[in-house]
């Protein structure tokens, strides 16, 4: 199977050229990727504790779902091309706001992201793919605000960013 290709952009989030996955994260190069927030009724987010597979951040919890555009596909329609890969469903989404972020892994791997935040709304089970998510969970933001802090090692990187710099964009 080929390897997938992530989109290099510049700083205004305009495409430059296409590279596989791995090598752009050897490379700390930045390119385009997206992280979805799917909340429910009683206004708690879906998170995911990352499959212990994961080439990086294994079993660590994040969003709701996250990974990277391919070429000639919108924000939105990568948003539920992965929700559906890796949450089994898929719901409306709606493109807010986008930021850069770069965090270095203890693996030598470094995530330069072009982060566009999705955002949606879902009302049942979710049913992951083991392959991709080990555990799930619905919580309160509150809550979870307050456990990032208590307990950091247990959460991504790009999602301690999100939630310490755009939180307020990201509630419902």
């Amino acid at each position: 199977m080929k390897e997938e290709q992530v989109i290099l952009v510049n700083e205004k989030d305009e495409q430059i050229g296409l590279m596989p996955k791995m090598e752009a994260h050897e490379k700390a190069l930045l390119h385009r990727a997206f992280s979805v927030f799917v909340f429910n009724k009683k206004n708690e987010l879906l998170i995911q504790q990352r499959a212990m597979g994961k080439y990086h951040s294994p079993g660590l919890w994040t969003n709701t779902c996250c990974s990277h555009q391919r070429e000639g596909e919108s924000n939105i329609a990568a948003g539920k091309r992965r929700l559906m890969e890796e949450m089994g469903f898929t719901t409306d989404l709606k493109d807010t706001i986008s930021f850069i972020y770069k965090a270095p892994f203890d693996n030598g791997l470094t995530e330069h992201e072009f982060d566009h935040i999705l955002v949606g709304f879902y009302d049942e089970e979710p049913n992951p793919n083991p392959e991709e998510v080990h555990a799930f969970k619905w919580m309160e933001l509150e809550t979870l605000k307050e456990d990032m802090i208590k307990n950091p090692d247990i959460y991504t990187e790009w999602f301690k960013i999100i939630f310490d710099k755009y939180y307020k964009h990201i509630q419902q």
